[in-house]
């Protein structure tokens, strides 16, 4: 509402989740595993809601993303076991990574601009992760393999692209490493995936999918939206097909 604090809804969100926790039976018996999905398809749907353009629905949608942060926060602060914690909790968690995170704001580090911003993110990141697991970590240890393929691909390769690995690394048709670029020749450990380094085995079809994803990224594009748009045109051509009598 206009003149209120900036977060009030906020809190009266925090209010309604709290009465429908206690008061709906539906609400009641959820689950975080139970939610799980929803939470997905939420996200999908803030992405299809942004694709078209349409503020308002983009809107709504990123309010029901965050009704299952306040649930999925609500559910959590239930637990008797220890390992409870609040929607407070997960509000101040990320308010720490963020200051801590951005010390060219919150401290007195000076950037050049957004690319050493992102340098120093991951490098913090990386120390993070490294003191918390108490040894050094890999990198890609923090990707999360339950994305869709083509994003997962993506983000492999970028963070490793920005750890500095080698370009050569991301050819997996069971070639040698290009000279240079870590290793090369017979029995190479750096070697395409034949399975020889203890890997999978890679199809000519995944590894040609891999490749396409690197040539999307050298371009400068997502080959996760690139592929969404070419979806997005081939159903339009489609209904176009389905109107004019399928002929």
């Amino acid at each position: 509402m206009t003149g209120e604090t900036p977060g009030a809804a906020l809190l009266r969100l925090v209010a309604v989740m709290d009465t429908l926790r206690v008061s709906c039976p539906w609400d009641a018996r959820q689950t975080h595993e139970s939610l799980a999905p929803h939470l997905l398809e939420e996200c999908y749907e803030a992405l299809d809601a942004l694709e078209s353009g349409d503020p308002a629905a983009l809107r709504d949608e990123l309010g029901d993303v965050l009704l299952q942060v306040v649930f999925h926060a609500r559910i959590a602060a239930e637990a008797a076991d220890g390992t409870g914690y609040t929607i407070d909790d997960v509000a101040e968690g990320i308010v720490a990574k963020l200051i801590r995170r951005h010390p060219h704001v919150f401290a007195d580090v000076t950037v050049s601009g957004p690319e050493e911003v992102k340098r120093n993110w991951d490098e913090i990141k990386a120390a993070e992760r490294a003191e918390a697991a108490g040894a050094p970590v890999s990198v890609l240890d923090t990707v999360p393999f339950g994305q869709p393929a083509l994003s997962l691909a993506a983000q492999l390769q970028h963070r490793a692209e920005r750890a500095g690995a080698p370009a050569g690394l991301a050819g997996l048709r069971g070639d040698p490493v290009p000279a240079g670029e870590g290793g090369g020749g017979a029995g190479d450990p750096l070697a395409g995936g034949d399975g020889a380094a203890g890997g999978p085995a890679v199809s000519d079809i995944g590894a040609e999918l891999f490749a396409l994803v690197a040539r999307a990224r050298e371009a400068g594009l997502d080959p996760e939206l690139e592929l969404r748009a070419a979806a997005r045109a081939y159903r339009d051509r489609v209904r176009a097909w389905e109107r004019a009598g399928r002929g």
